[in-house]
């Protein structure tokens, strides 16, 4: 079994891995970091969705020999403190974004990374990257909302509800 090296939310971490073992199971079995999900296991879902080298990947169809000495993010690094939610999760939490959560851990991090780019995206980019996600809770409406709140689109006017009144703190 060859030795590897993963850069985990910011800890080293040496491993002896089996060259077939995909990075989802390292991360959940070896490491304990049980918020990176595995849905489908064939790339399709996105639950298991990660920050390699700030890019996000599919985790269960990436051995984890193919993360040797790479950095990796998972959802479990987001938030900034116990107290505080990073502002992908807020807007996640305001626009009630999820239900079971299942999927939400891959979503925030396609997010985050979309976050952290120099340029903001416009929607189109927004929408793009959450087709990549299936959930299978929702009609992806508040999803949207809370993805085009987060990473602060223009046009942008909060949720409302039926009779068009904006909810408490939406909006800008």
């Amino acid at each position: 079994m060859p030795e590897i090296t993963l850069h985990v939310n910011g800890l080293e971490h040496r491993l002896d891995v089996p060259d077939r073992m995909l990075l989802t199971d390292a991360l959940r079995q070896r490491l304990g970091l049980t918020g990176t999900h595995v849905g489908c296991e064939h790339g399709v879902c996105g639950a298991c969705t990660i920050l390699l080298d700030d890019q996000p990947v599919r985790a269960c169809l990436t051995l984890a020999v193919q993360a040797d000495g790479h950095r990796i993010r998972t959802v479990e690094s987001v938030a900034p403190s116990e107290e505080e939610l990073h502002p992908v999760q807020q807007a996640m939490r305001d626009c009630h974004g999820l239900q079971c959560g299942f999927c939400t851990p891959g979503i925030v991090m396609s997010l985050l990374a979309l976050h952290e780019q120099e340029e903001p995206p416009g929607p189109e980019e927004i929408d793009e990257t959450l087709s990549g996600h299936l959930c299978r809770c929702t009609g992806y409406r508040n999803i949207t909302e809370a993805a085009h709140r987060a990473l602060g689109c223009a046009g942008h006017a909060g949720p409302a509800d039926a009779a068009g009144h904006e909810h408490e703190g939406a909006g800008r």
